[in-house]
């Protein structure tokens, strides 16, 4: 399940940079959204696994 939760997190990421960079203006409130999504599972996983 850990390694699920991160690679959900990587994709995220992948996605929001994409989505910040390429369209800026167009869907911005998402790509935020996804980004702490994102930030979340990362830290859920860095505080499941100490």
């Amino acid at each position: 399940m850990g390694n699920l939760l991160y690679i959900i997190a990587v994709v995220l990421i992948i996605l929001w940079l994409i989505g910040f960079l390429g369209f800026p203006n167009q869907v911005g409130g998402i790509i935020h959204i996804l980004l702490v999504i994102a930030v979340i599972a990362i830290i859920l996983r860095l505080i499941r696994s100490a």
